[in-house]
């Protein structure tokens, strides 16, 4: 195991901080806030709340540096194959530095073609949103209909729902399950004359996506002339033959070195810069950008990134918690959870280290959510009063909706956090029912159930308003958090093995679905399903 001396450290250091209570450690450390709060690319950082002591803090510093994520951060911007099992460098840094900078993979310069993508997709998208770019009768699209699953859909659906204007020029329209309900309720409504296909696929062999762009290609064939209806069919892929043999008259590419999960700052994003425009787009990339930056270049005790890591880490391996809630107190931001599902765990639910041995500990814990206050009549009652201590991070926006300020949405935000903390005793329950009216016999009674244990932990991420610049800042936060647990976990952040065998053994089930009858070698409990299926 590697950095054994730092966990058993933090694990010792935990033990004694699971008995202490957080409220008390802002008096015991005067310096807690100050030290555990942070200002970058327009976000305010807030872990004072969390479970560690200033011990605990240090400690998971101190494993940080024994996991030499300096080093390996660096091995990240330098385009070294980070990702081992395939042998790949991971550069979405690359997809948002700004022009004319000088990124290689694998020694292999890559700056110039991200900035000629990106030159391609602003002007692709200037002509199909001012209308001189036409579909197959000559009539300037209105609607665009973006195909794409996991990290090609997630992230663009969440770009669109936090910047779209309330009443936008062109409509984008998200499909990405197979259920052929979900493309129906995308294309009700839309003329194919004036609707563009987006197809998003990194292999261009995506079963989902490729089963929703065959209904898009037949739905558009309905009501389209043969003659330049392929104008409506476009591609991004890091297999460009591929999409233009599927019958995409446009291809949009990206490189291999861009993972599934961290590719919507490039091509995958197109529907975006057409639905969006591209000078939004380009404040996206300069505010991840601008966390890029602080996350290479600020020492670790003060690196928003690493800190969320730890704290994470620390919940996590120190103190067992094996569960996270995030609530983004903003309705633009309610796919955030969403997102960070698949970043967080497709990247981390790993069980073997980088050398492929054993992790012998918890990795990436579950991390579910929903949007505030939708949350609170939902799962927070679980958070406030149930046995587990479940972490919870909330990601609050002062002015969510023009120039109004969101005071009752906020102010829920700032309550929940101050309630996980503090709790209530049932001495306190007790006396506030009293001074209500109530018996001594009902007080009694009813005490112990509002009664709060506290000492729960958050994490609090600010910001004044949801712009372009601090929504590319957050994600960028997230994507580099991600990758700093990998590091001191001692995994691929990178792969995603785990989503391969199910798809293999889908194709071997469709087989049997063609043959009617389940094969000899199906598992009695599959074969009985498959076959009442059929019936």
């Amino acid at each position: 195991m590697p950095h054994v001396a730092a966990w058993t450290e933090l694990e010792a250091v935990a033990r004694r901080d699971a008995e202490a209570r957080i409220l008390d450690q802002f008096t015991a450390d005067p310096e807690r806030l100050s030290r555990m709060t942070m200002d970058v690319a327009g976000l305010h950082v807030d872990l004072s709340k969390q479970s560690w002591t200033r011990a605990g803090f240090d400690a998971a510093l101190a494993l940080a540096r024994a996991a030499d994520v300096e080093g390996r951060r660096a091995a990240l911007f330098d385009g070294e194959a980070v990702n081992a099992t395939e042998g790949r460098a991971v550069l979405h840094p690359a997809l948002r530095a700004p022009g004319g900078a000088n990124f290689h993979a694998l020694g292999e310069p890559v700056s110039a073609d991200v900035d000629d993508v990106r030159t391609a997709m602003a002007n692709y998208a200037r002509i199909v949103r001012n209308g001189s770019e036409t579909g197959a009768t000559g009539r300037p699209f209105k609607a665009v209909v973006h195909i794409g699953i996991g990290g090609s859909d997630l992230g663009p659906r969440l770009v669109w729902d936090a910047l779209r204007p309330l009443q936008p020029e062109i409509e984008l329209r998200f499909v990405s399950n197979i259920d052929p309900r979900d493309m129906a309720e995308a294309l009700t409504g839309l003329d194919p004359e004036t609707t563009l296909v987006i197809v998003v696929s990194k292999t261009f062999t995506t079963q989902e996506t490729l089963a929703n762009a065959e209904a898009a290609k037949a739905w558009l064939a309905q009501g389209l002339p043969d003659e330049r209806r392929d104008r409506h069919f476009i591609g991004v892929t890091a297999a460009p033959e591929k999409a233009r043999a599927f019958g995409c008259a446009r291809v949009f590419g990206f490189s291999d070195w861009v993972g599934g999960r961290y590719s919507l700052w490039s091509a995958v994003s197109l529907s975006c810069v057409i639905g969006l425009g591209w000078e939004v787009f380009q404040g996206f990339l300069d505010g991840a950008a601008e966390l890029d930056q602080h996350f290479l270049n600020a020492p670790l005790e003060a690196n928003a990134p690493v800190l969320l890591a730890l704290a994470q880490i620390y919940n996590v391996d120190g103190l067992h918690r094996p569960a996270r809630t995030v609530a983004p107190y903003a309705h633009a931001l309610r796919r955030l959870p969403s997102f960070l599902q698949q970043l967080e765990m497709e990247s981390n639910g790993k069980r073997v280290r980088r050398d492929g041995s054993p992790v012998g500990r918890q990795t990436c814990p579950v991390v579910f959510g929903e949007p505030g206050t939708n949350g609170q009549h939902a799962f927070f009652q679980q958070i406030h009063q149930g046995p587990q201590v479940v972490p919870a991070e909330f990601v609050i926006v002062a002015s969510t909706h023009g120039d109004t300020s969101e005071s009752p949405l906020w102010a829920n935000a700032l309550a929940q956090g101050q309630a996980l903390m503090q709790g209530k005793t049932e001495t306190q329950a007790h006396a506030e029912l009293i001074a209500s009216g109530a018996s001594g016999a009902e007080a009694d009674r009813l005490a112990p159930h509002k009664t709060f244990p506290g000492n729960r932990p958050s994490t609090a991420i600010l910001m004044d308003r949801l712009t372009p610049r601090t929504l590319g800042a957050l994600i960028a936060l997230y994507e580099h958090k991600t990758f700093v647990e990998g590091v001191i976990w001692d995994i691929n952040s990178f792969d995603q093995w785990g989503v391969e065998l199910g798809k293999v053994l889908a194709k071997a089930v469709l087989k049997d679905v063609a043959a009617g009858a389940a094969s000899p070698g199906l598992d009695p409990s599959t074969a009985a399903l498959l076959n009442r299926l059929l019936v």
